[in-house]
C-alpha cells in the first residue's frame, strides 16, 4: 500500500487533467506516439434511474442462484435448519460488501467498480493491483453457469431427457442472443432486462407462494416432513456429514447466487445521479432478494424430499414444480419462465462485465485497447462484449460431459473471496491511515469490514484443506477450483510484469495512460507511448 499520493494520484483526486511528462529535448514528434483523444461516453437516454438500477442488481442477483444451488447446499449440512441459516448468513454478508463497496462508489463515482477501488489503495507498483482484477474479471467473468442453466430448464420444459452438450449448445445461443442485443440496439437490451427483472420477481414471488400452498397440502407428492427436527444433522443418501471444505463450497455456492449486488458499481458511469441511486437502490433490491431467497428454500423444503432435493443439480426449480403441480403439460411449461428468468441473468450479466472490460481498455491495459474501448457504431461497446461472449463460450465447452454446473459456479465465484478481500482490507487501512485524506459520504463501521474481511480469508484458504469425503467426488479434483482461480489471479501478474517491463524495454518506450472529464462532465482518454531517446 502506498503511504502518501504522488503527484500523479494528487492531480487524479482533485478531478484535474492528467499531463505527460514532455519528451527531453532533441526529440521528435516521432519519439510520442499519441492516441487521438476518444470521448466515451453514452448518450444520457441510455442512462440507468431509479428503477433500471434496481433491476441492473435484481436482474443478476436472481438468475441460476437461487433455482440451482439449494441442492448442493443442502447436501453438505443434511440439515433444513442449518441450510436455511446458511442462506441467512450469505444475505448478512452481502449487505456487508455492500456497505464496503457502497463507500468506495460514492467516493469514487465511475463505471469500473473493484478497479478503481483497488488502483485508489493499491498504487504500487504501478497497475499490477488493476492487471491482476483485470486477469480475473476478462478470464473468469463469463455468464457460462447462467447460459447452462437456461439450456437445462428449456430442456425441462420441453420434457426432454437428453442433456449434457445439447444444454451447452443451447446456451451458447442464450449467450451470443444477448450480446448481440446489447451490441446493435443498447436501448432495447436495457428494457428487456428491465421486464424480465420484474418477470424473475414474480417467478420467485410464484415459487414463494406455491410453497405456502404446499406447507398446507397442497401437492402432488406426500408430504416429506423436511420441518420435523429442522436443525438435527443428518446423513442420507447424497446429503450430510460435509466438513470445513464443504462447508467453505456452499457459502461459495450461496454467494454465487447473491452475485450481482455490485453490479451497478460496474455501471456508475451509466447512473443518473450516482450518489443518491445508489444508495437508494441497492438496498432495496438486495433487501427484497434477500428476503426472498429465503423464503424460496422454505418453499423448496416443503415439496421436495431430501434424497430428491440432494440429488437435483441445476434444476431444484423443476422438481419443486413438479412436485407441486404435477406433470401435465400445463406444469411441465413453468420450467420455461425459470429460463426467461436465467436469460434475464445471462443480459444483465453480459452488460456488465462488458463495461468493465471496456473500463480496462480505456485504461491501456489490454491490446489493443482502442478497439477494445470502442462503442461503434450503435453506442455500445461491441467489442467488449465480443470479448465477454469468446470467454463464455470457452468455458461452456471446455468442460468434459458430466455435472459441469457446479464447477462453474465454484470457479467463478472462488477468486472475488481474494479480490474481496483485499477491497475490504484497502478501506480499512484508509480509514486509519490520515494521510490518505479518504472521504466519502458513506461511512463502513469497523465490525461490518472485519467481518466481510474474515468471510473472505475463509473463503479463499479453505478449499485448499481436503474435503471430509473423496477428492473427485463432483467428478474433478477438489483442488482443481481454487488452484485455477489463483493461477489467473498470478496470471494477472505476470500480465503486469510483461506490459510494464518486458515490451517496453525490448519497444524502447514507456506508457503513459491519460485521462481527463471536461466541464460537462464527458470522459476523454488518451494512450501515450514515450519512447526512448535513440543514440
Amino acid at each position: 500500500m502506498a503511504t502518501k499520493f504522488d503527484e500523479q494520484d494528487r492531480k487524479g483526486a482533485r478531478g484535474t487533467d492528467h499531463e505527460a511528462s514532455p519528451p527531453p529535448p532533441g526529440y521528435t514528434d516521432d519519439h510520442v506516439s499519441v492516441q487521438t483523444d476518444q470521448a466515451f461516453v453514452y448518450d444520457d437516454s441510455q442512462k440507468l434511474g431509479y428503477t433500471a438500477t434496481v433491476f441492473v442488481i435484481v436482474n443478476k442477483m436472481i438468475g441460476t442462484g437461487i433455482f440451482s444451488t439449494p441442492s448442493g447446499i443442502f447436501a453438505v449440512s443434511g440439515s433444513v435448519g442449518v441450510s436455511l441459516f446458511l442462506w441467512i448468513i450469505g444475505g448478512i454478508l452481502t449487505f456487508a460488501g455492500l456497505s464496503v463497496f457502497v463507500e468506495f462508489g460514492l467516493a469514487i463515482p465511475r463505471s469500473g467498480g473493484e478497479k478503481n477501488y483497488l488502483e485508489r489503495v493499491y498504487r504500487h507498483p504501478k497497475y499490477v493491483a488493476t492487471c491482476v482484477l483485470a486477469a480475473q474479471m476478462i478470464l473468469l467473468g463469463f455468464s457460462s453457469g447462467n447460459a447452462l442453466a437456461f439450456g437445462r430448464y428449456c430442456l425441462l420444459a420441453s420434457g426432454s431427457t437428453v442433456d449434457g452438450w445439447v444444454a451447452r449448445g443451447i446456451g451458447i445461443a442464450c449467450v451470443t442472443f444477448s450480446v448481440t442485443l446489447h451490441s446493435v440496439a443498447p436501448k432495447w437490451g436495457i428494457r428487456l432486462f428491465n421486464v424480465l427483472g420484474v418477470f424473475k420477481v414474480f417467478i420467485l414471488l410464484f415459487i414463494v407462494f406455491s410453497g405456502f400452498a404446499a406447507l398446507a397440502g397442497h401437492r402432488r407428492v406426500p408430504n416429506p416432513h423436511n420441518f420435523d427436527n429442522a436443525f438435527r444433522l443428518e446423513v442420507g443418501e447424497g446429503y450430510g456429514g460435509g466438513g470445513a471444505y464443504e462447508y467453505c463450497q456452499a457459502l461459495l455456492r450461496i454467494i454465487y447466487s447473491y452475485k450481482g449486488w455490485e453490479n451497478a458499481n460496474y455501471v456508475l458511469g451509466e447512473i443518473k445521479n450516482p450518489k443518491k441511486t445508489l444508495t437508494w437502490a441497492a438496498p432495496l433490491a438486495i433487501g427484497a432478494t434477500t428476503i426472498l431467497y429465503v423464503l424460496a428454500n422454505v418453499a423448496y423444503f416443503a415439496a421436495i424430499s431430501k434424497e430428491d432435493l440432494a440429488g437435483s443439480e441445476a434444476i431444484v426449480a423443476g422438481v419443486f414444480f413438479r412436485n407441486v403441480f404435477g406433470d401435465s403439460a400445463g406444469a411441465r411449461s413453468l420450467p420455461a419462465f425459470v429460463a426467461l428468468s436465467n436469460l434475464g441473468n445471462v443480459l444483465a450479466v453480459s452488460f456488465a462485465h462488458a463495461r468493465l472490460n471496456q473500463e480496462f481498455a480505456k485504461e491501456g491495459l489490454l491490446p489493443f485497447s482502442k478497439f477494445w474501448a470502442s462503442i461503434k457504431p450503435f453506442g455500445a461497446p461491441a467489442p467488449a462484449l465480443f470479448l465477454h461472449w469468446l470467454i463464455t463460450i470457452i468455458v461452456l465447452v471446455a468442460p468434459p460431459a458430466g455435472p459441469a454446473y457446479n464447477f462453474i459456479t465454484d470457479l467463478y465465484t472462488y477468486p472475488g473471496a481474494w479480490i474481496n478481500g483485499f477491497v475490504t482490507a484497502g478501506l480499512i487501512y484508509l480509514h486509519y491511515n490520515k494521510k490518505e485524506r479518504w472521504e466519502s459520504p458513506w461511512h463502513t463501521y469497523l465490525p461490518v469490514a472485519v467481518l466481510y474481511l474474515a468471510a473472505n480469508i475463509f473463503l479463499a484458504l479453505v478449499p485448499f484443506i481436503p474435503p471430509s469425503g473423496p477428492w473427485n467426488e463432483e467428478g474433478y479434483p477438489y483442488y482443481v477450483f481454487p488452484i485455477v482461480g489463483v493461477g489467473v489471479l498470478l496470471l494477472g501478474v505476470f500480465y503486469w510484469f510483461c506490459w510494464t517491463k518486458v515490451w517496453p524495454k525490448l519497444g524502447g518506450y514507456k506508457i503513459v495512460a491519460q485521462r481527463h472529464e471536461d466541464a460537462q462532465g464527458i470522459e476523454h482518454v488518451r494512450y501515450v507511448k514515450v519512447y526512448n531517446k535513440h543514440e
